[in-house]
């Protein structure tokens, strides 16, 4: 007769928003006592008893962009509870514009995204223009607090560029943290659709044109984007072909209503200015 595993879940106030400190140039790390998060930083703590033995599920933040990728590696985390407890998205936005870099997402989107997860979102903010050493400077500081913190790894969405894994194995490999790639290596024709059966629904906020036309901005990621797709693009874009903004999924408790501003091109790309919905917030999903 197998042995039962109960789940026990404690959430406490979930859907917080805490942010990271940034540091200025001259500092390199943080001091032990320079920050504190608010208790109602923890949520989602996942804990198995079995007969006689006691195991507490790893505490994992997300690396999060706001598309598909990240979103369903969360998705993928929370299917295993008694191996993986999420607590925590960490992004980096632009500091001047608000917006996260490349997908040029609105910082309130990626908190209603937060707040449909059920999860408290930490913000590292990047000064613009930054180079590598800023995003990686502040970045460390940010992983050392959440190795303070008691969180144990942090995942990313990758998917099979080994210069991307290999750069993130060497930049992160002294915080104390397991790095995580829970949807790497899994054929992006297959994951593309495994997203759209799962229930995702996104859409494109950001456009290479020199390998999707301008109208591409701003259309939903659908069966029907996905055949127009020219051929050879990779249907996950992990060439950066595209970026995403995910406003429904399984990885939600209800959907985000957006709805399109502006299409511009800046910096030799074309973006999707995704507004919120005023007045109406976050909608219950069907299904």
């Amino acid at each position: 007769m197998p042995i039962s595993v109960a789940l026990f879940r404690v959430r406490v106030a979930a859907g917080c928003h805490d942010q990271l400190p940034a540091r200025g140039a001259e500092t390199e790390s943080l001091g032990a006592n320079s920050w504190q998060p608010a208790a109602s930083s923890w949520s989602g703590l996942v804990v198995a008893v079995t007969i006689g033995e006691f195991i507490m599920a790893k505490r994992v933040i997300v690396s999060w962009s706001g598309g598909k990728d990240s979103a369903w590696t969360l998705h993928v985390l929370r299917q295993q509870p008694q191996r993986y407890s999420v607590t925590g998205l960490l992004t980096t936005i632009n500091q001047e514009f608000n917006r996260i870099a490349m997908h040029g997402v609105r910082r309130e989107l990626l908190e209603a995204q937060a707040a449909a997860a059920g999860l408290p979102l930490w913000v590292v903010p990047l000064p613009f223009p930054y180079a590598n050493e800023h995003y990686e400077r502040r970045i460390g500081n940010a992983l050392h607090f959440i190795r303070n913190l008691g969180i144990e790894a942090l995942a990313f969405g990758d998917l099979y560029l080994q210069d991307v894994r290999d750069y993130r194995e060497k930049q992160f490999a002294n915080y104390g943290l397991e790095l995580l790639f829970p949807i790497w290596g899994i054929p992006t024709d297959a994951l593309a659709q495994d997203m759209l059966r799962g229930g995702l629904k996104a859409r494109l906020s950001c456009i290479d044109p020199r390998v999707l036309s301008p109208e591409f901005a701003g259309r939903d990621y659908d069966s029907r984007l996905l055949r127009d797709l020219p051929p050879g693009t990779d249907p996950c874009a992990e060439k950066g072909e595209f970026h995403t903004f995910v406003y429904a999924g399984p990885m939600f408790r209800q959907a985000i209503s957006v709805v399109n501003g502006e299409i511009v091109e800046r910096d030799g790309f074309v973006y999707a200015d995704l507004l919120p919905v005023a007045g109406t917030g976050s909608q219950p999903q069907l299904g």
